[in-house]
Order: C-alpha cells, then structure tokens, then sequence
C-alpha cells in the first residue's frame, strides 16, 4: 500500500499529460455547451486546426486514360542458355606443347591454328615412308624390266615359262608394296598434322586448361582449351502441359516469337524463335520442353545463364487496356475507379482478361477514352472529390524515364527538388485542411 501511495501522483500526473495531448490533436473534445473552450480553439488555429478536418478536401490522385491495341498472349518461362556447339579441344598425338596461338577469351574461325605439339618424331617418320616406298617403286621398276625380257626368252624358248611366270608374281609384290608404302605415307603424314591443332567450329576461347612445354596425350581428360559458338545460341525453358496447344497452333502459322528478358523481367535482351518442341511430356512435372534460337549478335545471352523468356503464342486484336496499377479488387471481384468530369470517381466493376506487370486487358464495358485512377486508393472511396496531379502514359506506351537498353534514367535533379517541395506542400495542405493547387 505503501509503494501504490508512493506511484499514485505519477499515474495522475501520466494521465493528465495525455488527456492534455489528446485534446490539442483534436483526438478529444470538449462539450458544445462550453463557449469559452470552443473560442479558445477558434482564437488557436495551430491547435485547432490539427483535427480530423485534417483530411477534408480532395484526393490527389494519378490517371492514366484507357486505350485500344493490340495485346499479345504471352507465355512466362524460366530457361537456360546453351551453347550452339561446345568443343573440348584434345590432342590426338603424344608430345610437348610448344606454343598456344590464341589468346584466352578470343573470337577463332574454323580451322584457325590453336596449339602446336613438338613435330619432330612424326615428321621423321613421314620422311622415312617416303623414302621406303621410292626403294620399292626403284625394285619394281627393275622387275618390270625383267618380266619383259623374260617374256621374250620363253617366246623364243631360250627361257622356261616358269621363270616368265615367277618374274610376273615379283612384278604383283612389288606393286602392292608399293600401295602400303602409300598407306604408310598417308597415315605418318595424318599424324603429323595432327601435331597442329584446329579449331573445329567458329566460336570464342575460353580460359586454357594447359601451359606450354607440357607433355600431353590423347588419354588426357581435361584437354588444351574449351571453345563456345555463342552465335546462334540456345536457349532451353519449359511450359506447363496445358499450354502445350496453344504454342503448337502458334508454331504451325509461323515460327513462334520468343522474347528473353533481363532479372527485372521488363529489358529485353534479345529475339528468337522457337525451332523445337520437346516429343513428350515430363510426366514428373507435367511440363515440356522447348527450344528456341536466338541470334545473340551483342552477346546478351551466355551459355548456361538463368534467363527469363517471353513465349508469344497468339494477338488480342482491339482491346481495352489500363495500367495494372488501376485495378483493384475487392469482395466482388475488381473494380477501377473512373475519374467523372466534375472531379469526382465512381467505383466500376470490370472483368480482367489479361493482366502482367504492367497492363491489363479489360474485357467487360468500359468507355476507351475514360480515364482511371492509377494511384492514391488510401482515402479513396466511390463518389470521393479528386485532384489530379500526374498524367501517366497509356499502359504499354512510350515511357521517356525508360532508355532503350531498358534502363531507367534519373531525372534531373531540378525535377526531384520541385517534387520534393511539392510533396512536402501537400502534406502541409493535407494538415491544415486546406487544398493546394499547382
């Protein structure tokens, strides 16, 4: 009882400061009967005049008008790029390394040189089968002089028919001797150029997996160096089995249009077309797998990264689209608030078609050049008085923030203050109960 005595003023004291507090932020208010406490708020106008009249006024609001186009049906897919063709450079002949001729990370041609192995050994075998077989073609050259002169001996019965006969069998030997000394050639003269390593396809180098003066073989796993053909790539992605019909019927009118898009899922970074679908489902997961081809000539896409892909399958001729940001949903479905000419807004139901981040496809009535309200749905209600204070482009139409590339650009720094000061003005207008107007 003795510690309660003690906390006793505390409290009240407490519950008088926020009584104090509540009244001059207009949270309590005194009786009307009482004139001279109504007269001292009116006398007060900082005081006063931070109550609930606070929100009166209109709205500010951004619009955006409704407009007629074209739409494309799209599907959203994860991929993955692939190269065109992947080569793991090898040798095929043992020796040292003596020189690589390519830079890690260049641009090579078919059959451009890319490394050198030590010639010496092969080269001296070449040279000695094609020593060997001009001995042999020397031997056969002696033993068809002979057959033709034993040829005449056994004609004129000087000479036996089998000495004629033994002669024409040593001319055949030496005449097939002659063909594997060939074979002999050409397989020492394969070898030695296997001591110059090519490049197979067209493609780019990457970083090299041995260093001059190494001996290699061919049982050798690693190889001398990767090359890449990065010009087409690939680019593989999966669709849910249910769409599946739709991206065949768009394959058999034209090959369909593929749009590979950066992290942000808005910049595009390059155009393909499909050119496989996958012959049967995944039945784990119920989806498929397609192929598109993308000319990749900036070198947007790089094999084995996570892109997202854009997969258009068919066109909604004429439609009515609003920004995403103008439709809102509640209990009944959704709705938009439509700005009226006397600055107010009505509530209208409407049926979305299509919606992606940035547009949707209105399906049911609304007028084409109505305008909505894109932002601002806090104190919004149907009927509510609104002022207007950003036009916003048409949804899916040219945005002058949005560079090329797909990068946004910062405004100048003028525009940021004055907004700056603008915001900071309506709010003040928003307290005192007064509109602003710009």
């Amino acid at each position: 009882m003795k510690r309660l005595s003690q906390r006793l003023p505390l409290l009240l004291g407490l519950l008088a400061l926020i009584g104090v507090g509540a009244y001059q932020f207009g949270y309590v208010r005194l009786p009307a009967g009482d004139a001279s406490v109504e007269q001292s708020g009116r006398d007060n106008p900082q005081r006063g005049g931070r109550g609930r009249r606070g929100f009166e006024g209109p709205v500010a609001v951004s619009a955006a008008q409704v407009r007629v186009a074209d739409v494309p049906v799209t599907i959203d897919a994860v991929g993955t790029a692939q190269a065109l063709n992947t080569v793991t450079v090898r040798t095929q002949v043992d020796g040292r390394l003596i020189k690589l001729a390519f830079e890690e990370g260049q641009d090579v041609r078919k059959d451009d040189i890319v490394a050198l192995i030590d010639p010496t050994l092969y080269q001296a075998a070449y040279d000695q089968a094609v020593a060997k077989k001009a001995q042999d073609e020397a031997n056969l050259a002696n033993a068809r002089v002979d057959v033709g002169r034993y040829q005449k001996l056994a004609a004129s019965n000087y000479g036996s028919q089998q000495q004629f006969a033994t002669q024409k069998a040593l001319v055949a030997q030496l005449e097939a001797q002659v063909r594997a000394d060939q074979g002999a050639i050409d397989n020492a003269k394969a070898t030695l150029d296997y001591t110059t390593i090519r490049s197979p396809i067209d493609g780019r180098t990457g970083i090299r997996l041995v260093d001059v003066g190494n001996i290699l073989h061919p049982s050798d796993q690693t190889g001398i160096v990767v090359i890449t053909q990065l010009k087409p790539i690939f680019v593989v992605f999966t669709v849910p089995q249910q769409a599946l019909p739709a991206v065949q019927k768009a394959q058999a009118q034209r090959p369909a249009t593929a749009l590979a898009l950066g992290p942000d899922n808005a910049s595009a970074l390059d155009s393909g077309v499909v050119t496989v679908i996958d012959n049967q489902i995944d039945p784990t997961t119920g989806t498929v797998r397609i192929k598109a081809t993308f000319d990749n000539q900036r070198l947007s896409l790089w094999p084995g990264q996570f892109v997202n892909v854009r997969l258009t399958v068919d066109t909604i001729k004429q439609a009515k689209v609003v920004p995403s940001a103008a439709v809102q949903r509640g209990p009944n479905g959704a709705f938009v608030y439509v700005l009226k000419e006397d600055g107010t807004i009505a509530m209208k139901p409407v049926t979305i078609g299509r919606q992606d981040e940035s547009q949707a496809v209105v399906t049911s009535e609304l007028e084409p050049a109505a305008k909505v309200v894109t932002s601002g749905f806090v104190r919004l209600t149907d009927g509510a008085q609104v002022r207007v204070t950003e036009e916003q482009p048409p949804a899916g139409g040219p945005n002058p923030a949005v560079s090329s590339a797909g990068d946004a650009k910062a405004p100048p720094a003028e525009a940021r203050q004055g907004h700056r000061r603008d915001s900071r003005s309506e709010r003040r207008g928003e307290r005192s109960g007064a509109p602003q107007t710009r």
